[in-house]
């Protein structure tokens, strides 16, 4: 088949022709550009998150609750998990760190960068709740935190006398935190009743 220059064509169909071609060079160029506006607002987002809690809040089963869509069996974390999870168009980079009280020490050494605290809460364990509400408050007022918004997890509520998300609040002196942006989330890591709640939440009070 042999093509015809468009200068040959006859004065009418050689100028609707070039502004077809302009019109479908403007498209493709408007497109382009769209699609490069759209991807910045919509497309995918990171958020790095760091996750802690005194040992078995049941942080680890949280994250591949999260992560696999599944209650996996765990064994105390020793060191850490990292992993990443998707949601709403965001990439939580997640990093779990094991909560025995000789990790603990360690835990200051993730918080550079650190978006978002969760902190997950054993709601039955009454014993240790001011436990945690020392360590709580030791990792918020670290000044390497002071920029990250705080998830409470009060995890756990499927079980007999567990703490209601009030009392947790009272229990961790939450309302004396007035410069912060915190949130406390009833959960249930084994159901995974709560979690999603609490990372729309995360997406919601971040500035991303």
């Amino acid at each position: 088949m042999t093509s015809v220059p468009i200068d040959s064509l006859p004065g009418g169909h050689a100028t609707f022709y070039k502004f077809i071609l302009i019109l479908f060079t403007s498209c493709y160029i408007l497109f382009i550009i769209m699609g490069k506006l759209l991807s910045k607002i919509f497309g995918n987002k990171e958020m790095r998150i760091l996750m802690l809690g005194l040992d078995a809040a049941g942080k680890t089963t949280i994250l591949y609750k999260l992560k696999l869509g599944q209650s996996v069996t765990t064994i105390p974390t020793v060191g850490f998990n990292v992993e990443t999870v998707t949601y709403r168009n965001v990439k939580f980079n997640v990093w779990d760190v094991g909560g025995q009280d000789k990790i603990r020490p360690l835990w200051r050494h993730y918080y550079t960068g650190t978006q978002g605290l969760i902190f997950v809460v054993d709601c039955a364990d009454r014993d240790r709740i001011d436990e945690a509400r020392q360590e709580l408050h030791r990792i918020i007022n670290d000044r390497e935190m002071r920029d990250a918004i705080i998830l409470i997890f009060a995890n756990k509520q499927d079980l007999p006398d567990a703490m209601k998300p009030h009392e947790i609040q009272e229990k961790l002196g939450l309302t004396r935190i007035r410069d912060r942006n915190w949130y406390v989330q009833p959960s249930c890591a084994t159901t995974g009743d709560g979690l999603y709640e609490g990372l729309t939440w995360l997406t919601s009070n971040h500035k991303l």
